[in-house]
C-alpha cells in the first residue's frame, strides 16, 4: 500500500520513519491483521508527509520510503502473535493523538514502547483459569453433559499451563499444539476411567478450543476476499497447519480409547436442560474478554457483541441454515463493531473479536481430521471441512458487507 507524496515534506524525518516501522510491529504484537496494519501505517504515513509503501505478512513488514527511483527498504521480522484488545485500543489512541498533532513522532516512539513493554493486565493464574471456563462453555454448546463439561473444563486448566509454559521456552512453543492435544485426549481418557463415563472427543475438542485457530481462519479469508493474496494465504496455511497438528494429537492419543472399554461413550447419556447453554452463554464472554486482554470496561460491549451473535446466528440457522445464520449474524457484529468505533472512538476490533469465535464452529476442523485419523472416514472428515470453509466464507461475507454498508472509522 502507497502513502504520502513525492515532494519534499519537513516533517518526513528519519524520527517518523522510525515512528511507523515501530507503529507496524505495535500493532503486528497486538494481533491486528495485515490489511489493517497497512492501513494504519498509510494513514500515518500521509498526515506526517513521508512517502512509503507497506507491504506486511504474519511473519513479516516491508517497508520503502521516498519516491521509487530514491526508495530505501526496511524488513521487520515478527512471529505471529495473539489479540491484545487493550493494547489495540492503546495504539488506537496513540494514533489519533498522532493524526490531530497533538503529540509529535518524537514523544509518540517514547509512548509506543511504554505501550509494547505494559505487563499485561490479567495475570496467569486468570488467564489459566478461562481457559477452564471457555472450555467448560464450549463443551456445552457442543451438546455434551455434566461429564463432559467437568472434564472439558479439567482439561482447559492443563491446557492454559502448557500454553504458560511454552510462552516462555521456544522450544517447547514449536510442537505445543501436538503435545497438547495429545495432553488432552490422554486426560480425557484418564477421566473416564476415574471419574466416570464420557465422551472423550467431545471433552478433549472442548479443552482445546482456545488453541483452535477459529479467528485466523475468518481472518484468512477476510484477507483473501480484500485481495491481500500473499497474507491471507500464508495465514490460511498457519491455521490449517495448527488444526493438522491438533487433530494429529487428537487421533494419537484416543489409539488408546479401546483400553477403557465402556468408559468412552458415543453420545453423552442425558442431555442437559436448556437454561444451561444460557449459562455457558453468559460465562463466555467474560473469558473471552480476558483471554484477548480487553480492558475492564470493555467486557460490557464484548458481552453485549457475543450474546447478539450467538442468538441471531441461532435464528438464521433455523430460517435458512447455519450459513445464512453466520452471515447474518457477522454483518450484525461488523455494522456494531463500526459504529461503536464511530461513536466511542475506538477500534472495531473489541467486539468484533470475541464475537467471530463464537461465530465459527473452528472444532469442525479438529473433528474432520480426527474423523479422517480415526474412523477412516473419508466422506464424514471431508464434509465436516468443507462445512468449515463455507461458514467461514460466510463469516467473511458478513464482514465485507458491514463495511460497505457503515464504513470502518479508521484502519483499527
Amino acid at each position: 500500500m502507497t502513502a504520502g507524496r513525492d515532494d519534499a515534506d519537513p516533517h518526513d524525518t528519519p524520527t517518523a520513519r522510525a515512528f511507523i516501522l515501530e507503529l507496524g510491529r505495535g500493532l503486528h504484537e497486538a494481533g491486528a491483521p495485515s490489511h489493517r496494519i497497512e492501513d494504519a501505517m498509510s494513514v500515518l504515513a500521509q498526515r506526517l508527509g513521508v512517502t512509503g509503501q507497506f507491504f506486511t505478512t504474519p511473519t513479516s513488514i516491508f517497508a520503502s520510503f521516498g519516491p521509487p527511483e530514491e526508495q530505501r527498504t526496511a524488513l521487520l521480522r515478527v512471529e505471529p502473535a495473539g489479540v491484545n484488545l487493550e493494547r489495540l485500543s492503546l495504539l488506537d489512541d496513540l494514533i489519533r493523538e498522532v493524526e490531530e498533532g497533538r503529540r509529535e513522532p518524537e514523544d509518540a516512539i517514547v509512548r509506543l514502547r511504554a505501550i509494547g513493554t505494559a505487563p499485561d493486565r490479567y495475570g496467569p493464574l486468570l488467564s489459566i483459569a478461562c481457559f477452564g471456563f471457555s472450555a467448560a462453555a464450549v463443551a456445552r454448546f457442543l451438546g455434551g453433559g455434566w461429564p463432559e463439561i467437568g472434564a472439558a473444563a479439567a482439561i482447559g486448566l492443563q491446557t492454559g499451563v502448557l500454553a504458560q509454559l511454552a510462552a516462555r521456552r521456544p522450544a517447547v512453543a514449536r510442537v505445543f499444539e501436538w503435545v497438547a492435544a495429545l495432553a488432552a485426549a490422554l486426560a480425557a481418557l484418564v477421566w473416564a476411567v476415574l471419574i466416570g463415563p464420557l465422551v472423550p472427543l467431545n471433552a478433549a475438542v472442548s479443552g482445546l478450543i482456545v488453541l483452535v485457530p477459529g479467528l485466523s481462519l475468518a481472518v484468512a479469508f477476510t484477507e483473501l476476499s480484500t485481495r491481500n493474496l500473499v497474507s491471507g494465504t500464508a495465514r490460511l496455511a498457519g491455521a490449517a497447519m495448527t488444526i493438522l497438528a491438533i487433530g494429529f494429537g487428537l487421533a494419537l492419543g484416543s489409539r488408546l480409547q479401546p483400553l477403557v472399554g465402556a468408559a468412552a461413550l458415543s453420545m453423552p447419556r442425558a442431555p442437559l436442560p436448556p437454561w444451561t447453554e444460557w449459562l455457558a452463554l453468559a460465562v463466555s464472554p467474560f473469558a473471552l474478554a480476558v483471554l484477548f486482554r480487553a480492558r475492564p470496561r470493555d467486557i460490557a460491549m464484548v458481552l453485549a457483541a457475543c450474546v447478539m451473535a450467538f442468538v441471531i446466528a441461532r435464528a438464521g440457522a433455523r430460517m435458512g441454515g447455519s450459513e445464512v445464520g453466520v452471515l447474518a449474524a457477522a454483518f450484525a457484529v461488523g455494522v456494531t463493531g463500526n459504529l461503536y468505533g464511530r461513536f466511542l472512538r475506538q477500534p472495531a476490533a473489541v467486539p468484533v473479536v470475541p464475537a467471530l469465535v463464537m461465530l465459527l464452529p473452528a472444532s469442525l476442523g479438529v473433528r474432520s481430521i480426527a474423523t479422517l485419523l480415526l474412523a477412516r472416514d473419508v466422506v464424514s472428515g471431508m464434509e465436516l471441512a468443507f462445512t468449515l470453509v463455507v461458514l467461514a466464507m460466510a463469516l467473511a461475507a458478513g464482514l465485507l458487507l458491514a463495511n460497505l454498508v457503515v464504513p470502518p472509522r479508521r484502519a483499527l
